[in-house]
């Protein structure tokens, strides 16, 4: 195991720096002055070329990417051209805000979605079955911006029962994470996006769930189950669920990082001030140092959270070896 592990490591990092200079060279090859969004159209040729030389894009397109490698490997990302911070601080006031968002709408989405996804294929043929497929797709296919403005008009404006949009009320300020995130304002600020962003996601373990477990229930051991008398719950939750979780943990994994660039459209709508929306301005503005620290991060973490979701196939499947 600790050798597929330090092999699996590798190939990441090789895969970084794959990623990172395709990265790199999108966005020089893009269209678009990043002075535009630092300096007045206006101001006089001599102080946009003393500005493009303090950033160091006066250089060739070489010795950028020299300059940018020997970066990463000290994890520097450079500052952002708009707000003129490290870019890492940057993400880190706009990561928490997503992760929080995206974790809360997948424990909504996976729960009730092994769950019901168990007992639908548990039900197979039934109406109730034909009505669960139904609504996660209709959740799944609807377009994210209509559900969250639907679930704002009715949760929000006809029954005023959560406020609408933003992460926290207007005035409020707060200085660490626990006065941020660990109140209840907060917490009311967040239950219609990840709501939203819950229904969204919720057909993907719903139905990779209910396949698996069709799979599961015609093998040899669950009619040995039932055939020593134990009960529909046990053999439904404690002998086939647990080997239909293994198509659901990788999708799982897979999930994670492309949930938290996917919910770009949730923190528009409801003005939720995270990393998806953060990585679209960036790239409007040609902020590159930005933009590619939150791709490159993006895509590491969608790396390692596969190599997770191996890791667990063999906690899940003692069958399973490397």
């Amino acid at each position: 195991m600790l050798a597929y592990i330090l092999r699996r490591t590798l190939i990441i990092l090789l895969m970084i720096l794959l990623v990172s200079s395709m990265i790199f060279l999108l966005f020089r090859t893009m269209p678009g002055d990043p002075t535009a969004s630092m300096v007045d159209p206006s101001i006089p040729r001599e102080a946009r070329q003393a500005l493009l030389e303090r950033y160091g894009l006066h250089e060739s397109l070489w010795t950028q990417y020299t300059i940018f490698m020997k970066d990463l490997v000290r994890l520097d990302f450079g500052s952002s051209y708009f707000y003129t911070r490290p870019v890492l601080e940057v993400i880190q006031d706009r990561l928490p805000a997503t992760l929080i968002l995206m974790f809360t709408a997948m424990i909504f989405a996976y729960v009730i979605g092994i769950f019901g996804g168990a007992w639908m294929a548990w039900r197979r043929g039934s109406k109730l079955e034909s009505a669960g497929i139904t609504f996660s797709l209709i959740f799944r296919s609807a377009p994210t911006f209509w559900v969250g403005l639907m679930v704002i008009l009715l949760f929000a404006v006809n029954l005023r029962w959560f406020p609408a949009q933003g992460m926290r009320t207007t005035g409020y300020e707060g200085t660490s994470f626990r006065e941020i995130f660990l109140n209840l304002d907060f917490l009311k600020h967040l239950v219609l996006p990840a709501i939203t962003a819950g229904l969204y996601f919720l057909a993907t373990p719903m139905l990779i769930m209910r396949n698996s477990m069709l799979e599961v229930l015609s093998e040899d051991y669950i009619e040995m189950a039932h055939a020593k008398g134990l009960r529909d719950r046990t053999v439904l939750y404690h002998h086939a669920a647990r080997n239909a979780l293994l198509p659901v943990v990788t999708a799982g994994a897979l999930f994670i990082g492309s949930a938290i660039g996917g919910q770009v459209l949730i923190e528009v709508v409801f003005s939720w001030p995270g990393l998806g929306r953060e990585i679209v301005q960036a790239v409007t503005r040609s902020d590159y140092p930005l933009a590619q620290g939150s791709f490159i991060i993006l895509s590491t973490l969608v790396m390692v959270m596969n190599l997770i979701a191996d890791v667990l196939y063999a906690f899940l499947d003692p069958r399973i070896t490397y």
